[in-house]
């Protein structure tokens, strides 16, 4: 079994991604790992040379500026490293997510045994979706909770955005993939980075969806679905926290919720008395 994972990054370091961390944890799972490079502003090309690891592939690219609809200037980006994967199993890694050590050999595993049934199509994490500090996971239907992020490399998927596949079973017709857990989850830092980061990343990226920067406040939030995280960082990311994350959370005792998060609290409740996930899933689960 042959395992490639892939991502694309622009500006890694401009924005306060923890983006060596992301690739250096990918390595510890994958064969090869393709970087899809935009052209950039710091030494992001530079640094991800300088891991210098032979399964590393590099393919520097140019983003199209003029393409403002939904984010779909990722989707290519994405795409591009993708359709320069040879292996079996096609691992897309963010570069704001992190695997845990502990969890590589049970990913690498869950691979290994889906390999030879073809209707697991992709391979579905949990979410540790942090938020304002390494101290606080947030949740609610506003935080995906689940998502695939291993497609089989045999069959036509692309992707119209950086969360999901659509599998093109038929030539005119899309679905999403079949898929089984992985039964560990992926570790999302990107709203812990440092707030000035944050809102550097937000001017940049607003233009590719067509959208007006705000500033962002880590405070302005919803409080009540933030819970102490009681899991383990992985280790690689730990001196990242130090020098790029916020450390410490204070929320906004006069903040005032919006529309959404009114319905999302009302979403959670109706959630508990039927026991049941509500949010959209981009995957249908034929094994669990």
């Amino acid at each position: 079994m042959k395992v490639s994972g892939f991502t694309f990054l622009r500006n890694g370091t401009l924005l306060g991604y923890p983006y060596i961390e992301s690739l250096n944890s990918l390595l510890s799972v994958c064969d090869e790992v393709v970087v899809a490079v935009g052209k950039s502003d710091d030494d992001t090309l530079e640094r991800v040379r300088a891991i210098g690891d032979a399964r590393i592939r590099v393919i520097e690219t140019t983003w199209n500026e003029d393409m403002q609809d939904r984010g779909y200037v990722y989707a290519q980006q994405k795409m591009i490293a993708q359709f320069n994967c040879s292996g079996d199993w096609a691992f897309y890694l963010e570069g704001d997510e992190v695997i845990h050590e502990e969890d590589a050999p049970k990913i690498r595993a869950a691979m290994e045994k889906h390999l030879a049934n073809p209707e697991v199509e992709a391979l579905v994490f949990d979410y540790h979706h942090f938020y304002g500090c390494p101290d606080l996971v947030a949740k609610s239907p506003a935080w995906y909770r689940r998502a695939p992020r291993i497609i089989r490399n045999t069959i036509r998927s692309w992707a119209p955005d950086g969360l999901f596949w659509v599998v093109m079973h038929q030539n005119k017709r899309g679905r999403y993939p079949n898929a089984a857990l992985v039964g560990c989850p992926i570790y999302h830092y990107g709203h812990v980075r440092s707030s000035a980061k944050m809102n550097e990343k937000i001017r940049q990226v607003s233009r590719y969806w067509n959208h007006t920067p705000k500033a962002h406040d880590y405070s302005q939030i919803d409080a009540s679905i933030l819970q102490p995280f009681k899991g383990k960082h992985p280790a690689i990311v730990q001196p990242w926290f130090q020098d790029y994350a916020e450390l410490v959370f204070t929320a906004d005792p006069q903040y005032r919720l919006s529309k959404r998060e009114k319905r999302h609290r009302w979403q959670m409740k109706v959630e508990k008395l039927l026991g049941r996930d509500l949010t959209k899933k981009h995957y249908r689960l034929v094994v669990a």
